[in-house]
C-alpha cells in the first residue's frame, strides 16, 4: 500500500522528530510502531495521514496517489467526541462533512460492529471510557476505510477494558480486511495485536528494527507460550535500540 522513503522531519525551533525513517506498509497488514515517548510516532503517523509533511524523503504511495476521501480513517487517543450529540450523530460525522446525506443503516451497523446496538441516542456523558473509545472506532470505520491509523487509542482506559478493546480490534480488523498502523509505547500491547512490530529509537525516530509475529488467529493469545516469547524478544530488541 505504502512505501514511506528516507523521511524526515524537524519542526520549528530545530526539534528533530524523524531521521531517514523508511518502512513498508502492505494491504491488509497490522503494523504496530512502538518506542518511547517522544520518539516520532505520532509524527509518523500524521505524515502518513496528510495532516503534515515531512521535510525530507518521500511517501510513496502503490496507486501513485494517496487514498482518497474517506479511505483513511484516524483514531485519536482522546475518543475526541462532540459532547452535545450522540453516539449516532457522533458517527455520522465523517458522512455529513462528505455530503452523504441520511445513512442511518450505515450509522446503525457502524456502531452495532463495536457492540453499542442500543446506545445510538446517548451522549458522550452518559457513556464510559471505553464506550466513548469505541464510538471513535465506530466514527473512523462507518466509511469502511481502507487504512486505520490509531494514535494509543487505549491508553488512557482501565487494563479491563484495554483487553476487551485489543480483541474487538482484532476481530474488526479480520472482519473488515482493511489496512491498520497501531501507535504505542506498549510491548504487551504491540505484541498481542501487530502482525508487525516497528521498534523506533529515542528522537531522532528511526527504525531500529522490525520483528514479525508468530501468533495465529486464536482466541487464546495471551496465553500462547509464543506470546510471553514475543514480549521477552521485544523488551531485548528494544533494551538495545533505547542505547544507540
Amino acid at each position: 500500500m505504502l512505501r514511506i522513503d528516507a523521511v524526515g522531519r524537524r519542526f520549528a525551533g530545530g526539534v528533530e522528530a524523524l531521521r531517514d525513517v523508511s518502512l513498508r506498509i502492505d494491504a491488509g497488514d497490522f503494523v504496530a510502531l512502538l518506542g518511547p515517548s517522544g520518539c516520532g510516532k505520532s509524527t509518523l503517523l500524521r505524515l502518513i495521514a496528510r495532516l503534515d509533511q515531512p521535510d525530507s524523503g518521500a511517501l510513496r504511495w502503490q496507486e501513485g496517489h494517496a487514498p482518497g476521501v474517506g479511505d483513511v480513517g484516524f483514531v485519536f487517543q482522546d475518543a475526541t467526541l462532540l459532547p452535545w450529540a450522540s453516539a449516532a450523530d457522533n458517527v455520522r460525522l465523517p458522512l455529513r462533512l462528505r455530503g452523504v446525506a441520511g445513512a442511518d443503516d450505515a450509522v446503525r451497523a457502524a456502531l452495532a460492529r463495536v457492540g453499542l446496538e442500543g446506545f445510538e441516542t446517548a451522549r458522550p456523558a452518559q457513556l464510559s471510557g471505553g464506550m466513548r473509545m469505541r464510538v471513535s472506532i465506530a466514527r473512523a470505520l462507518v466509511t469502511r476505510p481502507r487504512l486505520l491509523l490509531m494514535d494509543e487509542p487505549f491508553a488512557a482506559l482501565d487494563e479491563f477494558t484495554r483487553h476487551r478493546l485489543q480483541e474487538d480490534l482484532l476481530r474488526l480488523w479480520r472482519e473488515l480486511g482493511c489496512t491498520v498502523v497501531f501507535v504505542t509505547h506498549s510491548i504487551y500491547e504491540a505484541a498481542f495485536l501487530a502482525r508487525r512490530v516497528v521498534l523506533m529509537t529515542p528522537r531522532p525516530g528511526r527504525i531500529a528494527t522490525e520483528l514479525g509475529s508468530p501468533l495465529g488467529d486464536g482466541t487464546e493469545r495471551r496465553l500462547d507460550p509464543a506470546y510471553a516469547a514475543l514480549v521477552a524478544r521485544i523488551t531485548h530488541e528494544m533494551t538495545g535500540a533505547l542505547a544507540r
